[in-house]
């Protein structure tokens, strides 16, 4: 049963050590088998700004079909609304700053508000898989309450959250530098492709998100032919 997995690279960082372990954990995903995966960057290199949510509440009452938010056709999340909704699983990846996930994956985030309350597209998101992966500079620096506030966001949006199972209780959890010293090497430019524990768990969190989006698209294939 094929799959659809998006990912978003929530770093400003183009080619920066959150997208190349996002790459990675994807690749792991398609190497199960028909499973398609698709990457989307919040760096800005398509010249795409990201705006925040003002909380205009256009999008409860104005949205129409194909027209997601007042501000869709102006940045990145005009190009981002339909992927998700397409997508079977969704693969959020944040650098850490300041102990928690980017203001860039914040953003995002609020904006996705027209996918949970719109009056067209409410509950876009329910039932969907999401995985988490977080990277930090430091070990012990935020990587399991960036995790934590990711997954309290698929549950906000009636998604389903999966954890690694690989020694990361809520996702993916990396460090870009050796043994997270934080020591920098001008000669290394993805240090998170090292941590051979981190880059375990991120994979495992992608491959537990293609395992659980079969069972539940199988699941509603058998409950969709039962009702008709």
């Amino acid at each position: 049963m094929d799959i659809k997995l998006l990912g978003i690279s929530g770093s400003p960082v183009t080619d920066g050590n959150t997208e190349a372990i996002l790459l990675a954990a994807l690749k792991a995903g398609e190497e199960m088998g028909g499973v398609e995966t698709e990457i989307v960057s919040l760096d800005g290199k398509k010249g795409l700004e990201l705006r925040d949510c003002n909380h205009c509440n256009w999008c409860l009452s104005k949205q129409e079909e194909g027209k997601f938010c007042r501000y869709q056709d102006e940045d990145v999340m005009g190009e981002i609304y339909p992927k998700i909704l397409e997508a079977d699983g969704l693969i959020v990846a944040s650098p850490v700053y300041i102990g928690r996930m980017s203001g860039y994956v914040a953003s995002m985030l609020d904006r996705l508000r027209v996918v949970v309350h719109g009056n067209v597209y409410k509950d876009g998101l329910k039932n969907k898989v999401g995985g988490a992966i977080a990277v930090s500079w430091f070990r012990n620096s935020g990587l399991e309450t960036t995790l934590q506030a990711l997954v309290m966001s698929f549950m906000t949006f009636k998604m389903i959250p999966v954890g690694s199972g690989a020694g990361s209780l809520f996702g993916g959890a990396a460090t870009a530098t050796q043994n997270g010293t934080g020591k920098f090497d001008p000669e290394i430019r993805h240090g998170v492709l090292q941590d051979d524990f981190g880059l375990n768990s991120c994979c495992h969190t992608v491959r537990n998100v293609v395992e659980l989006a079969r069972l539940i698209k199988a699941g509603k294939g058998v409950v969709e032919s039962k009702v008709t």
